[in-house]
């Protein structure tokens, strides 16, 4: 017996390819399904199952690719309506992958058809549970998204039912693997591991302590900030279905400097995957920046509109992760990339733009002295209150194509703007460039080199700022 965890960082993703005696099976795929395929040619096994944990809404999973091309067929738990073919399991129902038995266990409360699977080994013991979004390490699934018409309250109490009966009384040792990691907007606040055991998380998540179910149903429903935008287009393509993945490839051709034109022409965004360090000093007028190298789908699906068509400039050689990587939260309609690049552009005479990059030290220096000088900080609420530069104006990355937010953007100062680390900030940047806003300033490093900076003016918890 092999159980194998693959983790995809941009999305806190976690799905587990399982091989036992020739036989094989995969729980909740990624769309991009031929790394599982190689896998199981690599072992010489067959994938026998498929098991989906519950509809997401973070990711488009790749359930009905693996299916087609494996032909192995696609398992649910109880009370799963879906609008493809399934195999709707019953609570704990036993599935045989060659020497070892999988257990469906029913677990409603993040959604209601959510469903856990308890592996056995070769010797009949329980060894590790795939728990989906029902358990993380540190934390549970939050019960506000998309199953029906209960309240996160009701779903809560099934969750705290769910916990005590099915979840707590699993042997200590066995091995927790989850759908997701740190990071993901699926829970309030995931720990940073990928994997635990039932015993350590009866000890230390605070969601498995003692309580009764009413205080536990305050507590988890408690602090929930705002799932991503794209989350109930996710959850609505994973449940209705969706194209192949090899036709959205087809679609996004390699395309000249004046086809390109006329796609923007035509209503095409523009959006460049390079990194966000090279993005700053020169791009696409119009352009809007979310780089490979950060949490590239997730912002993509949060920001970029699902009805509008793309174009995309990307590092040659990168333009088919970077469609590989929209579809994976549902974003298809990529009408091609730029060949050549941003090079065939400038060769071809085209105009560019680009922002300015700014030290922290340089933004201290002006703070005293510039009465048109406002501070932007992009990053989330919660990070914002652990520490910000005195006077700074907190707008959140995910709320800067909300024009009623934008519009309060004066145009007449000077806008410094920064995120954590310096990836976020150039993402606001470029969507407030397209929107019309120009005497910008990206600040390199973030807060993180920003509160190192001895004049920098802060503000931090407990303390007045200095």
């Amino acid at each position: 017996m092999e159980v194998q965890q693959l983790y995809t960082n941009c999305l806190s993703e976690a799905a587990y390819f399982i091989s036992s005696d020739g036989e094989a099976a995969v729980i909740d795929p990624l769309r991009d399904v031929e790394v599982y395929i190689k896998m199981a040619e690599e072992k010489g096994v067959k994938i026998k199952y498929i098991f989906e944990t519950h509809f997401h809404a973070d990711f488009v999973s790749g359930h009905l690719e693996l299916a087609k091309k494996t032909g192995a067929p696609i398992v649910y738990g109880p009370s799963t309506k879906a609008g493809f073919e399934i195999y709707e399991a019953k609570d704990d129902e036993l599935f045989n992958i060659g020497k070892v038995q999988l257990k469906a266990i029913h677990t409603p409360g993040h959604t209601l058809e959510s469903t856990s699977y308890l592996l056995y080994d070769e010797s009949n013991k329980p060894y590790c549970v795939f728990t989906g979004d029902t358990l993380f390490v540190g934390d549970v699934g939050r019960p506000d998204l998309f199953s029906g018409n209960l309240s996160k309250e009701e779903l809560a109490g099934l969750m705290y039912d769910t916990l005590q009966a099915k979840i707590k009384t699993l042997p200590d040792h066995v091995i927790v693997y989850p759908a997701h990691g740190p990071g993901s907007s699926c829970g309030k606040n995931l720990g940073p591991d990928t994997f635990s055991t039932i015993g350590a998380q009866k000890q230390s998540n605070y969601a498995l302590q003692e309580m009764t179910k009413e205080e536990f149903i305050k507590t988890v429903t408690t602090g929930l900030s705002a799932p991503p935008a794209y989350f109930p287009i996710n959850a609505r393509i994973n449940k209705e279905g969706y194209d192949s993945l090899d036709d959205v490839l087809a679609t996004a051709a390699p395309l000249s400097v004046s086809d390109f034109k006329e796609k923007v022409q035509s209503g095409a965004w523009i959006l460049d995957t390079r990194a966000s360090t090279v993005f700053t000093q020169e791009f696409i007028p119009g352009s809007v920046s979310i780089g490979l190298d950060g949490r590239y789908a997730e912002w993509a699906g949060s920001l970029l509109p699902y009805n509008q068509p793309l174009v995309l400039v990307a590092e040659q050689g990168k333009e088919t992760e970077s469609i590989i990587r929209l579809a994976r939260v549902g974003i298809d309609n990529v009408q091609g990339y730029l060949q050549g690049g941003i090079e065939a552009w400038k060769n071809a005479g085209q105009r560019i733009d680009m922002i300015i990059d700014i030290e922290p030290e340089e933004l201290a220096m002006d703070i005293p002295h510039d009465t048109r000088l406002e501070v932007i900080d992009v990053r989330k609420e919660g990070e914002f209150e652990s520490g910000h530069v005195k006077g700074a104006v907190n707008i959140p990355l995910n709320t800067l194509t909300d024009p009623a937010i934008v519009a309060n953007i004066d145009d007449e100062k000077n806008l410094y703007i920064h995120c954590a680390g310096g990836y976020r900030s150039v993402i606001a940047a470029s969507l407030l460039k397209r929107q019309g806003y120009h005497n910008l300033r990206n600040v390199l490093g973030g807060y993180g080199k920003m509160k190192a900076v001895k004049k920098m003016p802060l503000v931090l918890p407990g303390k007045t700022a200095v």
